[in-house]
């Protein structure tokens, strides 16, 4: 099952994207063996202004066709790490071949976006800036491939 993360705007260079792709790469070499990944990074920028229904605009032409939509918000589903593990590996089980982790800008995710999701998960009641959340996303599904493969690097 390929992993797309669907997010209003750029990852520059720093701290955080060093992060982000170290985790990535991670993931992309532990989920291989399981049947998951690559992650695939899809940056939109809404460079008119036009606001949450144009960024929602722009990440549904990104988000792949027939995925699995699930929106990183606040408001979304608390799950510990053991549970997300589960979740993504029973969407995979499904047959999904694509899952799309949508992060939105400033504002959050325009609810015509909203009401298309599949699932929404929250990393906490506390809002996250949007390029940690890449980070926070990121190590997650690294986590969440480690649980999977029996591998020690998460412990309870």
């Amino acid at each position: 099952m390929k992993v797309h993360i669907c997010a209003v705007g750029r990852l520059r260079a720093g701290p955080e994207r060093a992060l982000f792709d170290d985790y990535v790469t991670r993931f992309d070499r532990s989920g291989r063996a399981l049947g998951l990944g690559p992650i695939h990074l899809h940056e939109v920028e809404d460079k008119k202004g036009g606001g949450m229904p144009a960024e929602a605009a722009l990440l549904g032409r990104v988000i792949p066709d027939g995925a699995l939509l699930c929106i990183l918000d606040e408001r979304g589903k608390l799950m510990s790490s053991p549970n997300f593990a589960r979740q993504l590996s029973g969407w995979r089980d499904d047959g999904r071949g694509d899952v799309a982790f949508v992060i939105g800008g400033a504002d959050g995710i325009d609810p015509s976006l909203r009401a298309k999701a599949d699932a929404s998960l929250s990393f906490g009641k506390m809002v996250w800036p949007h390029m940690l959340v890449r980070v926070m996303l990121s190590e997650q599904l690294y986590r969440a491939a480690s649980i999977l493969a029996g591998s020690p690097y998460h412990r309870v």
